[in-house]
């Protein structure tokens, strides 16, 4: 058993936790070692967290109390603190463990944009530049943020008003946000703490405009941390959550930069203002990509994972109401409604794992490609990515929220660990693209594969279907017929077919019938948008599907696997029935069949639901939630998390409505309000 499964006060576990382990039907362990990547994997990650919680320097355990300029204090600390921990572990720099002292941290850690800065330096960079702001990136000679987003702009990137105009005769760019709206506005650790920015502009060369590129810009002082000359920067202010990031906004005036600060690997200004090209202009975009990719798995499924494993343990001990009349109350997961809220959100961590491994994989596979200036496949990655995080980060944030409110009114309690997951993950359907704009992208290029399709060109993996639609209906005659994953991927694979053809013919019916390209366009969109949809849950199902291949060893895990794909599958037929019914690929009776598969797929895996979330392998410290703790005992975590709060441990008045209190009982108002409130 790991370490951490013992509880820290020495208590037993809830026998009514203890009985839903009492009889696995599948090995944890080796379910954990699959998520993880390997048996070694989960042993380094075991080994790292444990040694970073072990640390007192980064205790989170009064963390629901502090302010929000005390966590932006701590999260300074964590990262300095972190860089020494890694020096005396032997930790390397560019090794795994930096991604799972994030996981243990909680994201209670700073610079986190800081190393965008780097990546994008390195991804966009020449090998000169690479070599001159590296060393001082990395040594934290200065500390960088990436700047994009403006008040006026955000996900739409060709619309960014920033400027960089190349001057000739001083060789220089002119960096310069001539109106607010450039206003850089959102990049994290811009507000406090950043001496430099790359900085997202519009270059302009011999009076040509050529689009969105790179500059490094310095903002503060390396002697006094003062904003240089021509430069407005500071913090945005309280947000819904990142309470431990310094989100600033940057306003320029006419900022000269060296030439050499255009981070030039891809394209580059020439000493006469000409203009070198090479390769994709979605290059410049790659930085962004690679969020993407890393959000998936860091940020957006570990949100679900841990609502999950804190509203499944919860309610196992949680119990209320009657079931049967007379008996004892049973546990709010015997109720079929809470296992419809939380088991298909189970599945659904399963489901974006696996998917986040196969993106990551490809991801690494087209960046190897890049640096040998083969861009054939980016804009397939960048569709790719962008449907998936959209698609992920809007069902993830919205599982969070289901798991708050199946958690009843404990669930809105911080303690929980439920709000502070919910208001982080929400941001995610924002940054890094907002999700109905990045739908759009990943459709555009669906119907330019649709089009190919038609004039008999070959098309990219993800889009393949696309070139041979299955023909006739559904051929499921029985419930049973629907957990064979060739029948729904059949189904997925049919309607993300049939809503990218419908969409692709209106556009193209508008269009003859004489309305502008970007009108029929725009008069498509929620059509578009819903073919993206489908695409990527189409996606998504068959990684899912693919992946029980690979465990043809491990039957039992196969066995819990395959449950959890087909519910993850018919979830999504249950609640999206109108696109499966409405080309007519499942009819109304084949729908009845799915129901009844799917409402069985909740009673068999209610008795694996807390072996499901254990092998996440979560420590009560990274889940910091009474209601989710190991032990299960919910109600002895909340009273004594109640008594470590501060405001309990004054004795004297200290704030105004503490004197005031005071000053109502030395004149007798107290008495007053509570005899009226009597006779009321």
């Amino acid at each position: 058993m790991a370490w951490w499964k013992m509880s820290a006060a020495g208590r037993d576990t809830n026998p009514d936790l203890s009985s839903e382990r009492g009889s696995p039907s599948f090995n944890v362990e080796a379910l954990t070692n699959i998520l993880d990547g390997g048996v070694e994997e989960t042993r380094l990650r075991r080994a790292v967290v444990g040694a970073i919680l072990k640390d007192p320097v980064f205790s989170r355990e009064y963390l629901y109390f502090k302010t929000r300029s005390e966590r932006y204090e701590g999260a300074i600390r964590n990262t300095f603190h972190m860089k020494k921990k890694m020096k005396e572990m032997g930790w390397d720099e560019n090794g795994p463990e930096i991604e799972l002292i994030y996981r243990a941290l909680g994201g209670e850690i700073a610079l986190n944009i800081h190393n965008v800065f780097v990546k994008s330096i390195s991804a966009l960079g020449t090998d000169e530049q690479v070599a001159k702001w590296l060393p001082l990136a990395l040594n934290y000679k200065i500390l960088g943020t990436y700047a994009q987003t403006e008040l006026g702009h955000g996900t739409y990137l060709r619309g960014l008003e920033t400027t960089a105009t190349f001057d000739p005769s001083t060789q220089e760019f002119i960096i310069d946000t001539p109106q607010i709206t450039a206003t850089k506005w959102w990049p994290g650790d811009l507000g406090k703490t950043s001496t430099h920015a790359v900085v997202l502009a519009q270059l302009y060369s011999n009076g040509k405009k050529y689009g969105m590129h790179p500059f490094i810009v310095q903002v503060r002082s390396l002697e006094d941390h003062s904003p240089l000359p021509g430069i407005t920067v500071g913090d945005i202010g309280p947000k819904m959550s990142f309470e431990s990031i310094d989100n600033g906004f940057l306003i320029m005036r006419n900022i000269r930069i060296p030439k050499d600060n255009m981070l030039s690997r891809y394209s580059q200004v020439l000493p006469d203002g000409s203009y070198v090209k090479r390769g994709s202009d979605k290059i410049n975009y790659f930085t962004m990509i690679a969020v993407r990719v890393n959000m998936l798995q860091r940020e957006v499924l570990e949100a679900l994972m841990k609502a999950c494993t804190i509203s499944v343990r919860y309610s196992a001990v949680r119990r209320q109401s009657e079931l049967k009349p007379g008996d004892r109350e049973p546990k709010i997961l015997e109720y079929q409604t809470q296992q419809q809220k939380l088991l298909p959100l189970v599945a659904t961590c399963y489901a974006v794992s696996f998917t986040a491994k196969y993106v990551n994989t490809f991801y690494h596979e087209v960046y190897s490609e890049i640096k040998n200036e083969n861009f054939n496949t980016l804009p397939e990655l960048h569709a790719l990515t962008a449907g998936m995080k959209a698609f992920a980060t809007e069902v993830c944030s919205n599982g969070v929220e289901v798991c708050r409110k199946a958690c009843g009114g404990h669930g809105y309690s911080l303690y929980s660990g439920l709000p502070s997951l919910y208001t982080k993950v929400t941001a995610s359907c924002t940054y890094e693209g907002e999700n109905t704009v990045l739908h759009l992208q990943t459709a555009r290029f669906l119907i330019k594969c649709f089009t190919g399709a038609q004039l008999g060109q070959p098309l990219p993996a993800s889009t393949a279907y696309l070139s041979s639609p299955g023909a006739g209906g559904c051929k499921a005659v029985r419930p049973a017929d629907f957990l064979n994953p060739d029948v729904y991927l059949k189904a997925y694979e049919y309607r993300a077919y049939s809503l990218v053809k419908s969409a692709a013919n209106k556009m193209e019916s508008l269009v003859k019938s004489g309305a502008e390209q970007y009108l029929a366009w725009n008069n498509t969109s929620v059509e578009l948008v819903k073919a993206s949809i489908a695409h990527s849950h189409f996606l998504i199902v068959k990684t899912f599907a693919s992946a029980l291949n690979a465990l043809s060893d491990q039957p039992d895990i196969k066995a819990v696997l395959k449950r959890l794909c087909d519910l993850y599958a018919l979830h999504g037929i249950f609640t999206s029935a109108g696109d499966f019914l409405q080309h007519g690929y499942v009819s109304g009776k084949q729908l009845d069949m799915v129901t009844t598969a799917y409402l069985g797929l909740l009673a068999e895996l209610r008795k694996d639901a807390v072996l499901l979330v254990d092998a996440f392998d979560y420590t009560d410290e990274e889940l910091l939630s009474a209601l989710g703790s190991y032990d299960g005992h919910v109600y002895h975590n909340l009273l004594e998390w109640a008594q470590k709060n501060p405001e309990n441990k004054k004795v004297s008045p200290e704030g105004d409505g503490d004197r005031y209190l005071s000053a109502y009982r030395s004149t007798g108002l107290i008495v007053l309000l509570v005899n009226f409130s009597e006779c009321a």
